[in-house]
Protein backbone atom coordinates (compact mmCIF):
# COMPACT_ATOMS: atom_id res chain seq x y z
CA UNK A 1 0.00 0.00 0.00
CA UNK A 2 1.26 3.15 -0.95
CA UNK A 3 0.37 6.96 0.20
CA UNK A 4 1.79 10.24 -0.62
CA UNK A 5 2.24 13.75 0.84
CA UNK A 6 2.99 16.80 -0.40
CA UNK A 7 4.07 20.11 0.96
CA UNK A 8 3.79 23.04 -1.89
CA UNK A 9 5.12 26.33 -2.09
CA UNK A 10 7.86 25.79 0.32
CA UNK A 11 10.09 28.85 0.57
CA UNK A 12 13.16 26.47 0.27
CA UNK A 13 15.32 26.59 -3.10
CA UNK A 14 14.61 23.33 -4.39
CA UNK A 15 18.72 22.65 -4.72
CA UNK A 16 18.48 22.87 -1.01
CA UNK A 17 15.30 20.62 -0.30
CA UNK A 18 17.02 18.44 -2.93
CA UNK A 19 19.94 18.06 -0.85
CA UNK A 20 17.64 17.12 2.25
CA UNK A 21 15.52 15.03 -0.03
CA UNK A 22 18.54 12.58 -1.54
CA UNK A 23 19.97 11.63 2.29
CA UNK A 24 16.27 9.63 2.82
CA UNK A 25 15.43 8.20 -0.24
CA UNK A 26 15.35 4.44 -0.16
CA UNK A 27 15.57 4.59 3.74
CA UNK A 28 12.83 3.21 6.43
CA UNK A 29 9.83 5.84 7.37
CA UNK A 30 11.26 5.92 11.28
CA UNK A 31 14.77 6.08 10.31
CA UNK A 32 14.26 9.13 7.78
CA UNK A 33 11.91 10.77 10.52
CA UNK A 34 15.37 9.82 13.01
CA UNK A 35 17.96 11.64 10.50
CA UNK A 36 15.93 14.61 9.51
CA UNK A 37 15.45 15.39 13.46
CA UNK A 38 18.94 15.88 13.88
CA UNK A 39 20.04 16.97 10.29
CA UNK A 40 21.29 20.96 10.02
CA UNK A 41 19.68 22.11 7.13
CA UNK A 42 16.87 24.15 7.10
CA UNK A 43 14.57 22.07 5.07
CA UNK A 44 15.25 19.26 7.02
CA UNK A 45 11.77 20.18 9.27
CA UNK A 46 9.85 20.46 6.37
CA UNK A 47 10.59 17.22 4.89
CA UNK A 48 10.43 15.47 8.23
CA UNK A 49 6.61 16.89 8.38
CA UNK A 50 5.85 15.23 4.63
CA UNK A 51 7.51 12.13 5.71
CA UNK A 52 5.60 11.93 8.79
CA UNK A 53 2.64 13.19 7.40
CA UNK A 54 2.99 10.41 4.30
CA UNK A 55 3.20 7.48 7.35
CA UNK A 56 -0.23 9.51 8.63
CA UNK A 57 -1.83 8.90 5.79
CA UNK A 58 -0.74 5.35 4.81
CA UNK A 59 -2.32 4.76 8.58
CA UNK A 60 -5.39 6.24 7.46
CA UNK A 61 -5.99 4.21 4.13
CA UNK A 62 -4.84 1.06 6.32
CA UNK A 63 -7.67 1.76 8.72
CA UNK A 64 -9.66 2.51 6.17
CA UNK A 65 -9.09 -0.86 4.16
CA UNK A 66 -9.09 -2.85 7.06
CA UNK A 67 -5.68 -3.68 6.96
CA UNK A 68 -2.64 -4.10 9.39
CA UNK A 69 -0.57 -1.30 9.78
CA UNK A 70 2.92 -1.41 10.99
CA UNK A 71 4.88 1.61 10.57
CA UNK A 72 8.35 -0.36 10.65
CA UNK A 73 7.04 -1.93 7.81
CA UNK A 74 7.20 1.21 5.20
CA UNK A 75 9.82 2.42 3.14
CA UNK A 76 10.40 6.05 1.38
CA UNK A 77 9.61 4.23 -1.59
CA UNK A 78 9.62 7.85 -3.84
CA UNK A 79 11.29 11.53 -2.68
CA UNK A 80 11.40 14.12 -4.58
CA UNK A 81 11.60 18.06 -5.05
CA UNK A 82 9.71 19.92 -7.63
CA UNK A 83 10.14 23.84 -8.24
CA UNK A 84 7.49 26.35 -7.50
CA UNK A 85 6.79 29.31 -8.52
CA UNK A 86 9.74 32.18 -8.21
CA UNK A 87 8.94 35.47 -6.10
CA UNK A 88 10.98 38.51 -8.14
CA UNK A 89 12.12 40.63 -5.83
CA UNK A 90 14.21 43.93 -6.44
CA UNK A 91 17.50 45.16 -4.00
CA UNK A 92 18.50 48.06 -4.09
CA UNK A 93 22.16 49.23 -5.36
CA UNK A 94 24.32 51.98 -5.77
CA UNK A 95 24.13 55.27 -8.14
CA UNK A 96 20.30 54.36 -8.49
CA UNK A 97 20.62 50.70 -9.68
CA UNK A 98 18.63 47.66 -8.53
CA UNK A 99 19.45 44.12 -8.70
CA UNK A 100 16.64 41.05 -8.93
CA UNK A 101 16.44 38.75 -6.05
CA UNK A 102 15.05 35.32 -7.29
CA UNK A 103 12.98 33.64 -3.91
CA UNK A 104 12.63 30.47 -4.92
CA UNK A 105 9.87 27.94 -3.78
CA UNK A 106 9.86 24.25 -3.73
CA UNK A 107 7.42 21.36 -4.38
CA UNK A 108 8.15 18.28 -1.81
CA UNK A 109 6.69 14.84 -2.48
CA UNK A 110 7.29 12.01 -0.51
CA UNK A 111 5.46 8.43 -1.24
CA UNK A 112 5.95 5.68 1.55
CA UNK A 113 4.97 2.06 0.45
CA UNK A 114 5.00 -0.84 2.36
CA UNK A 115 8.71 -2.81 2.90
CA UNK A 116 8.91 -5.44 -0.04
CA UNK A 117 9.28 -9.05 1.22
CA UNK A 118 12.16 -10.72 0.67
CA UNK A 119 10.33 -14.22 -0.61
CA UNK A 120 7.86 -12.44 -2.42
CA UNK A 121 8.53 -11.26 -6.27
Amino acid sequence: MEAKAQARFVRVTPQKARRVVDTIRGKGAAEAVAVLSFAPQAAAETVRKVVESAVANARVKADTASVRFDPADLVIAEAYVDEGPTLKRFRPRAQGRANQVLKRTSHITVIVAERQKEGAR
